[in-house]
């Protein structure tokens, strides 16, 4: 694996903390449990994820500021019809953290088929949506108009 030393950004860059410190957070990400992120419209998102044999009680997510968190903690039962062989499904607790972009919203969530969707839409706000601005000869008042922009 490639590592890379951003000491030199650091030194010669202000108020991008939060960029650098989710460079450096890539290099540590586990892989349980497996999840995809799609594209589900122009400023729609789902994020699936596989939580085979978790239960609805036993998920959590909290959406603070820009930041997605997904926590499953396995309940565990007393089970006196037998014993365990062979383990292969995961039963073990996992914490994800996505972070989003501005402006992004948690709509909704829902577990089916053991896999959590968590669909996410961009609303940007009128004041930051970009305009036109009409440039007037002086005698009349001119008034800027909301561009219908796509947001990229």
């Amino acid at each position: 694996m490639r590592t890379f030393d951003l000491a030199p950004l650091y030194r010669s860059t202000v108020g991008f903390d939060r960029l650098f410190s989710m460079l450096d957070g890539f290099e540590a990400t586990p892989g349980y449990p497996p999840y995809n992120i799609e594209r589900t419209g122009e400023n729609d998102y789902r994020i699936s994820v596989a939580v085979a044999g978790f239960g609805e009680n036993e998920l959590s997510i909290e959406a603070k500021e820009n930041t997605l968190t997904i926590k499953g903690e396995k309940q565990t039962k007393e089970e006196a019809t037998g014993e365990v062989l062979y383990q292969g499904i995961a039963a073990r607790a996992f914490e994800r953290v996505f972070q989003l972009a501005d402006y992004v919203q948690v709509k909704g969530a829902a577990l089916e088929n053991g896999l959590l969707h968590v669909d996410l839409v961009r609303e940007i706000p009128e004041a930051k949506k970009p305009r036109v601005i009409p440039i007037g000869n002086g005698k009349t008042e001119a008034k800027a108009k909301v561009l219908d922009a796509k947001a990229a």
